[in-house]
């Protein structure tokens, strides 16, 4: 019942923390900028300095990355305030929403929803594995009617990617 000793228990976004240490950045230097202009135009009072603490906040909490984790037949996408999590192997619909940013909306046979980037698939080939495992369960078992076109997109971006990244390690590119 356990499981290999090389497989892990779940894939998670690598890139999470650097996101994340780049969403505390952008907030931080709008703050100090909005401060500084404040201060050198003698402008600058407490209720100033709040407003512009307020919107720096705000930027952190539209720029916060979700923390994207998946296991055996399962994935989850974790944001500030709550975490979204989906049967990758009971999917029933898997499509690509566009518009600002492309994002990828994943939902279950369970009345789960969960919407990411693809391009955190792309970049984690580990968890895009876990999350391709559980979908080919959905094929064979017929739950999954639509996204098997968005799914094979996602595995040519991921099979490019990784074929790239190979030939810069070995030089051959």
């Amino acid at each position: 019942m356990g499981r290999p000793d090389d497989a892990p228990a779940s894939a998670h976004d690598r890139r999470w923390r650097r996101d994340l240490r780049d969403t505390f950045r952008c907030a931080g230097a709008l703050l100090g900028l909005l401060l500084l202009v404040d201060d050198l135009s003698g402008r600058l009072t407490p209720w100033r300095g709040a407003l512009w603490l307020a919107l720096a906040v705000l930027l952190l909490v539209v720029l916060y990355p979700a923390r994207v984790r998946a296991g055996q037949g399962w994935l989850s996408s974790r944001g500030l305030l709550r975490e979204r999590r989906v049967r990758t192997d009971r999917l029933v619909s898997v499509r690509c929403l566009d518009g600002i940013s492309q994002r990828l909306l994943l939902r279950d046979e369970l009345g789960g929803r969960v919407e990411i980037d693809p391009d955190v698939l792309v970049h984690n080939p580990d968890l895009w594995h876990r999350v391709s495992e559980g979908s080919r369960t959905s094929v064979t078992s017929g739950s999954l009617t639509c996204g098997a076109t968005a799914l094979r997109r996602i595995a040519e971006r991921v099979e490019r990617e990784t074929a790239e990244t190979v030939f810069k390690v070995s030089g051959l590119e």
